[in-house]
């Protein structure tokens, strides 16, 4: 059953959805947000922008759209759980794996996964979905957090979009980078010549990535990479875009690379604030095998 709130204006100033969201502390403003877009909040029996500013008497009636199942089946694939509790969970994600089900990925996904072994996840817009603050791609290993509660899951993402997380990337990169550090500030957006890529375009998204060499082989730099934004491709576009592509990158590498089960991009360090505590929290994980011994063999080169 959906919950039903009815809510008389007396002192309360501001915007709607900021007023709802401290007169019902355990919703979200963006959920509240999208129930007012949605037209499940009613002010003196009319629907409203969220930008409209209470005023004393407003009667407000809420009702609270209730949760569907996504169709989406959860699968027992095994999934390496690096942390967890009743408000976040940190997943080791395997390179390989798609994050969200989509028509070419119908099943064995990240989402299929958390369905099957995680029970309490944020419902968002009505709909039960793993909440899945910020993505990697399929074929990029690594840490990325789940919120398991709609309040979690807001606090996450303004931590991404205020710039107070960690998220540190460790990438192998073809060519021999001289400098030992740089930054790369190229805006992003949906290349004009492939809609399905991303570039660097006039106009575009801010984008920021930080990089230091940790080692230097014979036609190859292993590199750190610090993200200030996080927008989609960005470290694979960001480094092509400076002449030093991710190496297995099949989309915007080239095409005689290392052997591998992908692009050589690992996330290995995550940290944010944990939503209720405010606790730093602070998560690393190596690098795969398969690139562990790619190293080896480039360094056996080398010398």
């Amino acid at each position: 059953m959906s919950n039903e709130y009815e809510i008389t204006i007396k002192q309360q100033k501001g915007r709607i959805d900021k007023v709802l969201a401290e007169i019902i502390p355990d919703k979200t403003r963006s959920a509240i947000q999208l129930w007012i877009k949605d037209g499940y909040v009613l002010v003196n029996d009319e629907a409203v922008k969220t930008n409209y500013k209470v005023q004393e008497g407003d009667e407000i009636k809420i009702t609270e759209p209730e949760l569907q199942e996504l169709d989406v089946v959860a699968e027992n694939i095994p999934l390496e759980i690096v942390y967890q509790d009743s408000d976040v969970v940190v997943i080791n994600k395997p390179q390989g794996m798609v994050v969200h089900p989509s028509a070419g990925h119908p099943n064995g996904t990240l989402v299929n996964a958390l369905l099957y072994h995680i029970h309490d996840l944020s419902g968002i817009n009505g709909k039960i979905r793993p909440g899945i603050v910020h993505r990697i791609d399929k074929d990029t290993s690594g840490l990325l957090m789940v919120a398991k509660n709609d309040l979690a899951h807001e606090k996450l993402a303004a931590q991404l979009k205020d710039k107070t997380s960690i998220r540190e990337y460790v990438a192998l990169v073809h060519g021999v980078i001289p400098h030992e550090k740089g930054t790369i500030d190229a805006p992003l957006g949906r290349s004009k010549l492939d809609r399905k890529k991303q570039d660097i375009v006039d106009g575009g998204r801010d984008a920021v990535t930080h990089f230091r060499v940790l080692e230097r082989f014979k036609d190859f730099t292993l590199v750190s990479l610090t993200l200030e934004t996080g927008r989609t491709h960005q470290i694979r576009v960001h480094m092509k875009y400076i002449g030093y592509p991710v190496a297995g990158d099949p989309v915007y590498g080239p095409r005689k690379t290392l052997p591998g089960n992908g692009q050589f991009l690992h996330a290995k360090k995550l940290g944010f604030k944990h939503p209720k505590n405010n606790e730093m929290m602070v998560f690393e994980k190596e690098i795969p095998e398969i690139f562990e011994e790619t190293l080896n063999k480039l360094r056996n080169i080398s010398e």
